[in-house]
């Protein structure tokens, strides 16, 4: 006797979660906003204690921070102190090198609203705003890519090991293209006194990169180039370029040409590494990517994510080979790939 085929009963659950998503954002940045990670960052707390500290409403951050308890990014002992975990510790408290803080309150503040708009960008297929074009992109990113540095620092530091830069000898020339807060180019620069770097951005955002540089102590090794990637000259003979998650806002076309004036920018041997939110092949992850992709759909006109093997078809079509993955604590992998020698 042949036993029935049983099936898991299809509920709702999932969908409700995915309903109600963005309600976690906005909750993480409100307790982000009203100090919350930062109250418990000095030690365990009562709602009424937090209050106090704040001046927000003891009912209002109970019931927030209950809710970060039930994303265990905040654990509650039996007599209602609340505490950080591991991962609020490291990310959510401001003024930490690894804070996420800024780059969440940029979510709330500045995406949300724009995502809003969403059913009338894909019937339209205009973005809301155009992140990639100087006139609406240098105040957009002025203001938000000194946010962006704990997300890439210490993907930053273990590609300055990869490279091994201060065993090579004489000045080690970096190009740092879309430098934004310099993390790419300023952690070179700290692996080594003989790198120095040339950073290139537009002209409103490039005073950040020097403010950053400064604060980390290698501004005098920072050089910069104001204007547009495919418009102002490189100069050539450099042994490192790095592209900091800049290729999904430029879409394919100015990618593939980007790609091929940095193959010229190098010296033989030179290494380019690319910083992106990789898909896979056919388009059906990782969510990250997917996600992503949707935000250049609301941001910008051409901009997409791609896939390790497309990235990698337009760097040996550039010239580039030995293209490869790094692994990196950040959102997603490296790809490396040399000029030949």
């Amino acid at each position: 006797m042949s036993t029935p085929n049983v099936t898991e009963p299809v509920t709702p659950q999932r969908l409700m979660q995915m309903a109600w998503g963005f309600a976690s954002s906005i909750i993480i940045a409100t307790a982000v906003r009203t100090r919350v990670f930062d109250e418990l960052n000095k030690g365990p707390k009562t709602a009424a204690e937090v209050s106090a500290a704040t001046g927000a409403s003891e009912r209002g951050l109970r019931m927030l921070m209950n809710a970060l308890v039930g994303f265990e990014l905040l654990k509650k002992d039996a007599q209602e102190r609340y505490a950080l975990t591991p991962e609020s510790a490291t990310f959510l408290v401001s003024g930490k090198p690894s804070s996420l803080a800024g780059f969440i309150g940029h979510i709330d503040r500045d995406l949300i609203s724009r995502w809003l708009e969403l059913s009338d960008i894909v019937r339209t297929g205009r973005p809301a705003v155009r992140v990639n074009q100087q006139q609406e992109g240098s105040a957009f990113f002025k203001d938000f890519v000194e946010a962006l540095f704990p997300m890439g620092y210490q993907s930053a530091r273990i590609l300055a090991e990869n490279l091994a830069l201060g065993e090579r000898k004489g000045e080690v020339r970096v190009l740092d293209l879309a430098a934004g807060s310099g993390v790419w180019g300023i952690a070179l620069a700290q692996s080594s006194p003989r790198v120095r770097v040339t950073a290139v951005d537009w002209p409103e955002v490039l005073p950040v990169t020097r403010d950053v540089a400064g604060r980390c102590g290698v501004a005098d090794r920072l050089d910069t180039i104001a204007g547009d990637l495919l418009e102002v000259d490189f100069g050539q003979g450099f042994q490192a370029a790095t592209l900091g998650h800049i290729l999904h806002s430029e879409g394919e076309e100015r990618s593939r040409a980007l790609l091929r004036k940095v193959f010229h920018a190098l010296a033989p041997g030179g290494t380019i590494a690319i910083a992106e939110f990789l898909v896979n092949d056919d388009r059906t992850g990782p969510p990250m990517g997917l996600i992503f992709a949707v935000n250049m759909l609301v941001a910008t006109e051409h901009g997409d994510t791609f896939s390790f093997n497309e990235i990698g078809g337009w760097l040996r079509e550039a010239g580039f080979e030995n293209a490869q993955m790094l692994d990196v604590p950040g959102p997603s992998p490296l790809i490396l790939a040399d000029r030949p020698a």
